[in-house]
């Protein structure tokens, strides 16, 4: 029973491994195949000439003219399925008609050719990763199977190998075909292209004028063609053309959001004011440096009077040292002016949030530190001097740096401090910090104080 149940666990655990990896690969396949257009019609016109061989005496090309002169004499359909983005299949049918060219000496001849390719194509522009430089523009390079069937048309009397005359005489062909096709995307889902291919036959018994060909020719014909013509991509997956539908590479996507997270992180672990906890923990992220904060970054006052510990004890031994310096002034004088010092000389702030009036909760214990010294010295005044960062207009700024500082003082007469002894120092926009960096306009946002 044991051993049943055993082999149970283990098929019931592999077959549920087997499920997720289908699943997955399923949603990856959907994925891929939801962002592009598979299918693609084609239909073109262009020049194609027999290039060997030829018997002697007859000819297509005028060496007079450009490119030997040029025939639109060849008509091509077909149909295209890409199984990825990269690659795919092509299966076209082209009606070709040969004849001499008449600005020449060439004998007289006729030959249609029908014929029926299959083949593989690739996307250059994609395989190349050329996507983004060239935008509309594409190119696709093909190869694979060409049959072909020549009938001559033309009765041109007997033939210099058969001897009988080949008219209507149909030869069914099979060899070899090569391109590429330069693409211009017109609309979303139109596209224009010329193609350039050349045929190889290997068992070609015709020459392209419809005579039989000599037998130092080794059963081989050669033809070149040119097309152009328009495509047509087919389908809902995209509102763009196949050959341009954006690919959305999962991988990329999973490195951006890894990236991304290793951002927050980073910020996360940003430690503004240096007291070793990180902004993401820190309540007080404006401590004073070298004071002893908390956990969660709160400069230690056991004894709740609104001074840091630390920054007692350093009051304490100042007064301390000064004492037995001789130096003579009362132990509340000397406390008053090292705390007026550390005052005026900015480590006392009250911080803001982006354009607000109002403190942040970690600046009320520095608005209580100002509190109590203005009461514990009578006869001190303040200058409240409010700041705003960079961004914004200035005339908007300067505004609201004095309304900051104007909140400060309507707390500290609210808390029993006679006005009269408050002055107001709109002072704008502080231009000290980068002005791009988040954390640092943080800490121009803020009011300071000035005892005199």
């Amino acid at each position: 029973m044991k051993k049943n149940l055993l082999l149970l666990s283990f098929g019931l655990l592999a077959f549920g491994q087997l499920s997720a990896q289908t699943e997955e690969a399923d949603v990856k396949e959907v994925s891929l195949d939801d962002t592009y257009n598979k299918w693609t019609i084609e239909a073109g016109i262009g020049p194609a000439k027999g290039m060997r061989p030829y018997t002697e005496g007859y000819y297509s090309s005028n060496p007079n003219s450009v490119l030997g002169s040029i025939d639109f004499n060849s008509y091509n359909l077909g149909v295209r399925y890409m199984i990825s983005p990269k690659f795919g299949f092509k299966f076209d049918a082209s009606y070709d008609k040969f004849e001499n060219n008449k600005d020449t000496e060439s004998k007289p001849f006729e030959v249609q050719q029908l014929r029926f390719q299959i083949q593989g194509v690739v996307n250059a522009s994609r395989l190349l990763n050329l996507e983004e430089h060239i935008g509309r523009f594409g190119l696709l390079a093909h190869g694979g199977f060409s049959y072909s069937r020549i009938t001559p048309k033309l009765d041109t009397g007997i033939d210099p190998i058969a001897g009988t005359s080949n008219a209507d005489i149909n030869e069914n062909n099979i060899g070899f075909v090569f391109g590429i096709t330069p693409q211009f995307r017109i609309l979303k889902r139109l596209a224009l292209y010329v193609d350039v291919s050349t045929v190889y036959n290997v068992r070609q018994h015709f020459a392209w004028d419809g005579h039989y060909s000599s037998d130092d020719n080794n059963l081989q014909g050669q033809m070149i063609t040119g097309t152009v013509g328009l495509s047509y991509s087919l389908g809902n997956r995209s509102e763009l053309h196949g050959d341009w539908g954006v690919i959305e590479d999962k991988r990329q996507e999973e490195l951006e959001d890894l990236d991304k997270r290793i951002g927050e992180l980073e910020t996360m672990m940003n430690d503004a004011d240096k007291d070793g906890v990180p902004d993401y923990l820190d309540i007080e992220n404006n401590s004073i440096p070298g004071v002893a904060v908390d956990t969660k970054g709160r400069m230690v006052d056991m004894n709740q009077n609104g001074v840091p510990d630390e920054l007692e004890k350093y009051v304490n031994q100042t007064v301390k040292e000064g004492v037995n310096q001789g130096v003579a002034q009362s132990v509340e004088q000397s406390s008053s002016e090292v705390l007026k010092q550390l005052i005026n000389d900015g480590y006392v702030a009250v911080f803001f949030d982006f354009g607000s009036v109002k403190p942040t909760p970690a600046s009320t214990q520095n608005v209580a530190f100002i509190l109590n010294y203005l009461r514990n010295n009578p006869s001190a005044t303040a200058d409240i001097t409010g700041y705003a960062d960079e961004i914004g207009s200035s005339d908007f700024n300067n505004a609201l740096s004095g309304r900051r500082a104007e909140y400060i003082r309507t707390t500290l007469i609210r808390a029993g401090i006679d006005g009269a002894r408050l002055n107001i120092v709109p002072a704008g926009e502080d231009t000290s910090v980068d002005k791009n960096s988040d954390m640092a306009r943080r800490l121009v946002r803020k009011a300071i104080f000035h005892i005199k």
